[in-house]
């Protein structure tokens, strides 16, 4: 197995250390956890250890891509694995952020429903031989949910000192991508959705 899919599975790795972690203060309820304020705002320990490991995780996303392109490294494992292992990571951090309040339920569906879709228009063009790419539309999408991620999980801070919203700036901004990138993609490729055979 090559470098770029170790990456890739050790990205799987890290999803349910960072659920754990995430939901350690719920799991285990008479163990107090470290706060600290920063900025008009506060932070748990534990947010500042799964802002850490998603960050290591997002990072090898980005490694590994490289890596797989720049050295012919590009295999039908990591073709297959490398955009599963982004979306689950992705998508658990939006459904643990949903479950504790920090974001609205409306904008877990609406990313996850516009990721099933998509993977639903792929698997439809994959069966006619046709690779469909990443369009420019849902790698802003990714970039922008990944830094709201951050930000949601830092409760703001830095910009909460000024009291400017930027973690929900981020995560509205994203939901509004993914809409528009998930319509995109539907309209793009209509065919696929509408032959018959």
């Amino acid at each position: 197995m090559n470098t770029p899919n170790k990456l890739t599975l050790f990205r799987i790795f890290l999803i349910p250390i960072i659920v754990f972690i995430y939901l350690f203060p719920s799991i285990f309820t008479s163990i107090n956890i470290p706060i600290y304020y920063l900025c008009n705002s506060s932070i748990t320990l534990l947010n500042i250890i799964v802002v850490v490991l998603f960050a290591i995780a997002s990072i090898t996303d980005f490694i590994d891509g490289n890596l797989a392109r720049k050295y012919h490294l590009i295999t039908t494992f990591g073709k297959f694995m490398d955009p599963i292992a982004d979306k689950l990571l992705v998508n658990t951090l939006i459904i643990l952020l949903t479950a504790s309040g920090r974001i609205h339920v409306l904008v877990c569906i609406i990313m996850i429903a516009r990721d099933t879709i998509v993977d639903a228009i792929r698997l439809l063009a994959s069966q006619n031989n046709v690779v469909l790419a990443a369009s420019p539309l849902g790698k802003a999408k990714t970039f922008t949910q990944m830094f709201a991620i951050v930000f949601l999980l830092l409760n703001n801070i830095p910009f909460s000192a000024v009291a400017l919203p930027v973690d929900m700036i981020l995560i509205y901004s994203a939901t509004i991508i993914s809409f528009i990138s998930g319509f995109d993609y539907v309209y793009k490729n209509i065919n696929f959705i509408m032959e018959s055979k």
